[in-house]
């Protein structure tokens, strides 16, 4: 990357840029793509599952790769995101584009080799990081070393899905949404191949899972790249931490460690305890936070994705009105989504974890078990998506001071939580906590934005709550109707499961939406700009 790339796009230069898409079109492209992700993430899941089951095997991969996973959503997706994508959006919107391409190279090499060094030295120290976040595999030889084995080659994931939040954070800022939103489909792609085709070639069958990750994060990167060489913003890397906008976004990145990722610590520490409690509890939390993710990463996240840069451009612009308009939207949209989201799974806990998982090495007692910690996320999924669109609002502004006080109430409450909840209630426990101290997180948030003036309730509140209390109603009643006892959903077959399970699914989902037609809500009250 010699020379300057030349863009087969009109240049980004001082021209009038193309008019940004709406908001609810741009959130419904990334849920589109994020849906196709989450989709296949289940399957995935369901191989590993089929696979490795919830034993040894199991739990030390999902150690190792809950790890860089973990540091991933705490970095590339959680602080530099939320740090890099405000400062872009300023230089686009007040500076010329040979500056926004200066900034970029500085911050492609400047974070390329922190990461870097970073990747060493957890490759060299991976024992250290096993025992640090899984202390109770200590008193298992085999599990402990196999996890360490695992993290080795898992862990420079984080180097290049760190690298591909980057240019994803670029392509969202010019409101490429679909391109980022696609990406993660490579990662259970690679995965669902190597459990398939590369385990039965290996020793320990189970490693082939590491190297899937390994390869889906080159795979990530390498796909974004002609995207960027197309906006002309392919970046030439050089260190230059002197450099002014760098110099902003690691200012904005330390704080927001916490003030966005609180929920991904929270998790985190239920792994650690988890490592205490018998054989399977990290597997079966590990599967019930597959199912609650996936509601918030296809609505929860994309709104999230789409708001950030929005908000700040109109911060930029110093358009308060709007800046209010477009974090109330947001807010109406997790509610109208996250409400049966949360409804359903709760209600549906066992019948969705067995059509997922219910095959090969797991067993009926691991459906329930993990149906308990299901019901137990279900409780605070409204939550974990509110925190994704009211952070923005501390972040566009590049406030990073007010989100960390609220993440660090809320992770001391999450361990007291934890501890009061493990010894009657174990791995669901943990669960609860998390989402006990998601909602503090929530409140504190949504207080400190109305304390602030930033976010202003519009008109018409009273009316949708009711129109959404209608039309939950009718979604729970026909479920209550339609579904069958646990114990017919265990004994079919994974054909029987999965059909009555999308007839259930695409019954609940008609009775919402046409309940919400019934009592006037309408997709134009939706679109916002």
């Amino acid at each position: 990357m010699s020379s300057e790339p030349r863009p087969t796009e009109p240049p980004l230069s001082d021209k009038t840029p193309p008019k940004a898409p709406g908001l609810l079109r741009s959130s419904g492209v990334v849920g589109v793509m994020t849906m196709l992700s989450r989709v296949l993430g289940l399957v995935r899941d369901m191989v590993i599952a089929r696979y490795f089951g919830a034993g040894t095997a199991a739990d030390a991969f999902f150690v190792a790769f809950k790890i860089p996973n973990f540091l991933r959503r705490l970095f590339a997706e959680g602080a530099f995101s939320q740090a890099f994508v405000p400062v872009l959006s300023s230089y686009r919107e007040n500076r010329d584009i040979s500056e926004v391409k200066r900034l970029v190279d500085a911050v492609s090499g400047s974070l390329g080799l922190v990461l870097l060094a970073v990747t060493l030295v957890a490759m060299l120290g991976a024992p250290v990081l096993t025992t640090i976040f899984a202390p109770g595999f200590l008193g298992d030889d085999v599990k402990f070393a196999l996890a360490s084995d695992m993290l080795r080659i898992t862990f420079p994931y984080l180097l290049l899905i760190s690298l591909t939040a980057f240019a994803g954070g670029i392509l969202n800022s010019y409101d490429r949404f679909a391109i980022p939103a696609f990406t993660p489909v490579l990662l259970n792609l690679a995965m669902i191949g190597a459990a398939i085709f590369l385990a039965p070639l290996m020793d320990e069958p189970v490693m082939a899972l590491a190297w899937g990750v390994f390869i889906a994060g080159a795979l990530q990167l390498f796909f974004q790249l002609p995207f960027l060489m197309r906006l002309g913003l392919l970046p030439r890397p050089r260190v230059d931490y002197r450099h002014e906008g760098v110099s902003r976004i690691l200012k904005l990145m330390a704080p927001a460690l916490f003030g966005v990722s609180v929920s991904q610590i929270n998790l985190l520490l239920d792994t650690v305890l988890a490592s205490f409690l018998q054989t399977g509890s990290v597997s079966w939390l590990y599967y019930s936070d597959r199912l609650a993710e996936l509601p918030l990463g296809v609505f929860g996240i994309a709104i999230a994705t789409v708001i950030l840069p929005s908000l700040s451009r109109k911060h930029a612009a110093a358009s308060k009105d709007q800046f209010a308009a477009t974090l109330d939207w947001a807010v109406r949209a997790v509610l109208l989504i996250g409400v049966p989201a949360a409804l359903a799974l709760a209600l549906l806990a066992e019948p969705l974890i067995a059509t997922l998982f219910h095959y090969g090495e797991v067993t009926d007692r691991d459906v329930a078990m993990s149906a308990q910690s299901l019901r137990a996320y279900s409780a605070g999924l409204l939550a974990f998506m509110l925190i994704k669109v009211l952070a923005p609002g501390f972040f566009s502004r590049e406030d990073t001071k007010t989100p960390v006080k609220i993440g660090v109430i809320a992770m001391v409450a999450n361990m007291a939580f934890n501890l009061a909840l493990i010894v009657p209630l174990a791995h669901a426990g943990l669960a609860l906590a998390t989402s006990m101290s998601a909602w503090l997180n929530g409140y504190l948030l949504w207080r400190g934005l109305r304390k602030e003036g930033v976010w202003k309730s519009q008109p018409g509140w009273p009316r949708f709550l009711m129109q959404l209390l209608v039309a939950n109603a009718a979604l729970a009643a026909v479920v209550f109707w339609f579904n069958a006892p646990v114990a017919d959903w265990l004994a079919a077959s994974g054909l029987q499961r999965a059909t009555d399970m999308g007839g259930l699914v695409v019954a609940g989902v008609a009775a919402y939406f046409l309940a919400l037609a019934l009592v006037g809500v309408r997709v134009r009250q939706f679109r916002q700009k």
